[in-house]
């Protein structure tokens, strides 16, 4: 069984500091996927770029520094790993690597989370577009999927605290939630919410500046999607909430690859 964890980290080098990084690895991990490390490869110590037991792949944004980036520790070295991709709307910002294990080829992604204006909602449309089209294409070669990662919206009400009063705000407005609906009918699970239909107050992400993990006042949009075929496979699916160092907690999942 292969354990795997999930976790916007809010900098990598942040929650190095601030003791985070030792909690994260007493959880064991097979695989460890980290979104938003905000670092490139040379700003991390030797222990943080190359730890005991791991193999270690790093994607970072070339123009922009102390931004997204996407980071993919594993005990069993990948028969392929990949951070370049023909789609300019995936390979840009260093937001995406993907890691080939036999038969299985799992994605952690840093999905844009639509701020700023029209011109960033339209490039995570793309983003979102052009990922799904690439893991179809992938599917109809006889690839088994699983994609982890922040992907930036909430899909229901139950996933957030506060979902009337979030209905226009990017993160949950309508085509953001269509986009989640549309990798669904694709074949691609939410592995938690399939396990928990009906648990509510289930979040991943809270808001720092008004102390919202304190009263549970949160989104869930850090996700496992897997291919249907493998859900027999996977036998826990967990939201960590109790570990902290970011504004979002960690996801796990133990899964037979």
């Amino acid at each position: 069984m292969t354990k795997i964890i999930s976790w916007n980290v809010n900098g990598l080098r942040a929650i190095v500091r601030k003791g985070n990084w030792d909690d994260i690895l007493k959880q064991n991990p097979d695989i460890l996927c980290l979104q938003e490390t905000k670092s490139r490869v040379d700003q991390l110590s030797p222990e943080i770029a190359n730890p005991d037991g791991y193999h270690a792949y790093f994607s970072w944004p070339t123009e922009k520094k102390g931004y997204s980036g996407v980071a993919i520790y594993s005990k069993t070295k990948p028969d392929l790993v990949k951070d370049e991709f023909e789609r300019e709307e995936l390979n840009n910002e260093g937001r995406l690597l993907e890691a080939h294990f036999g038969n299985t080829v799992l994605f952690n992604g840093y999905f844009p989370n639509g701020g700023g204006g029209p011109v960033r909602l339209e490039y995570k449309f793309d983003f979102y577009d052009a990922f799904l089209e690439y893991i179809n294409e992938l599917t109809s070669q006889g690839k088994q999927i699983i994609f982890c990662g922040d992907v930036n919206t909430a899909h229901e009400a139950i996933d957030l605290a506060r979902p009337k009063e979030n209905e226009k705000n990017t993160g949950f407005l309508p085509e953001e939630r269509a986009w989640i609906d549309e990798v669904i009918a694709a074949g691609f699970i939410d592995v938690f919410r399939e396990q928990n239909p009906d648990k509510p107050d289930m979040y991943t992400y809270w808001d720092m500046k008004t102390r919202a993990r304190d009263r549970n006042v949160g989104w869930r949009i850090d996700y496992f999607f897997a291919s249907r075929p493998l859900l027999k496979n996977i036998q826990d699916v967990r939201i960590l909430s109790n570990l902290l160092g970011s504004d979002h907690c960690p996801i796990s999942i133990d899964i037979k690859i």
